[in-house]
């Protein structure tokens, strides 16, 4: 079929279709109001923020125990011959810590966030804990140490 041959009852001309405007009217717009400023919420004798000091003492609260368990931990992982109970230990340490935080940081106190964080930064904290006795243990051995903890 060639493109210039038309079948039979094709109309030969562009369809243009016609509107009639005068049965539905479109409705006025609705007058414009102003957007309602936002304003946050103030519950009197609460807190909307940590202050610093408050931050630091509830890391430290919770960083101090976990950095003596993490020296207590390498402690027994270092002089144990069987070293499946000590890193049983360490993993149930970082699943409670972890699973601890996740369940605090639900609180919607800026205070309880907090201790989410610290719940969550509690291994890195043992990690410190245990770097300060694995350093004491490798200075035994070591010809020269810094401050009896860093070899160089």
């Amino acid at each position: 079929m060639h493109e210039t041959e038309t079948l039979p009852g094709e109309p030969t001309q562009p369809y243009t279709p016609t509107f009639d405007t005068g049965e539905f009217e479109a409705p006025a717009p609705a007058p414009e109001l102003p957007a309602p400023h936002a304003q946050p919420i103030v519950v009197p004798g609460d807190y909307q923020y940590l202050k610093r000091w408050l931050f630091a003492l509830v890391l430290a609260a919770v960083w101090v125990p976990s950095a003596v368990s993490g020296w207590f931990l390498y402690d027994w992982w270092y002089q144990s011959l069987d070293k499946t109970a000590p890193v049983f230990v360490v993993l149930l340490f970082v699943i409670f810590s972890t699973v601890g935080g996740l369940l605090t940081a639900m609180a919607p106190r800026p205070a309880w966030s907090a201790l989410a964080l610290a719940f969550m930064s509690a291994p890195l904290a043992a990690v410190a804990g245990a770097a300060v006795l694995h350093g004491i243990y490798y200075c035994e051995w070591a010809n020269r140490c810094l401050v009896g903890l860093i070899p160089y």
